[in-house]
């Protein structure tokens, strides 16, 4: 079966128009912290996944190797509290990484019964390489922004999450 026909209108420019959106009214939704937020989110994860795809690194394992290359010995537990991770989540995501062999176990020096995590070297140099990708990234995406107001804008959501 063939396909339809363009519009005679859209077979003259080789193109069909693309259609026109009608305006949508979303002034109350952006006057809310959450929508701007996950607005914000979306665009910058976009990206991350964009550019940590040469490092074939999801958010969460980024977050995960960077928390342990910054706290060698971290325990499982601590990792789960400071990221919000369910332990069988993590558990799962320290299986992909110990595959790439990028995490080691080893025993913790204060807790005989617990293991700590630190990274194995080939964690290391992927963590430097990751970890220079996301700062640039950072940068690129919040380029409407100065560096003081990025560094409020920071500080600003921080008061909202961490409420120590």
């Amino acid at each position: 079966m063939k396909p339809p026909a363009a519009p005679a209108h859209a077979r003259r420019r080789g193109r069909a128009r693309p259609a026109r959106r009608p305006e949508v009214d979303s002034a109350f939704l952006r006057t809310l912290v959450g929508y701007n937020a996950q607005r914000v989110a979306l665009a910058i994860m976009a990206v991350f996944m964009e550019r940590m795809a040469v490092h074939d690194l999801k958010p969460v394992e980024f977050s995960v190797l960077s928390l342990i290359g910054h706290n060698p010995g971290i325990t499982s537990r601590a990792v789960c509290d400071e990221l919000a991770l369910q332990p069988p989540n993590l558990v799962r995501l320290l299986g992909r990484l110990d595959e790439r062999v990028l995490v080691l176990r080893e025993a913790h020096p204060d807790d005989g019964r617990a293991l700590g995590l630190k990274l194995s070297a080939a964690g290391e140099a992927l963590l430097r390489a990751a970890e220079a990708t996301a700062a640039q990234l950072e940068i690129d995406a919040t380029s409407t922004l100065s560096p003081a107001e990025r560094a409020q804008l920071i500080a600003l959501l921080q008061r909202i999450y961490l409420t120590d």
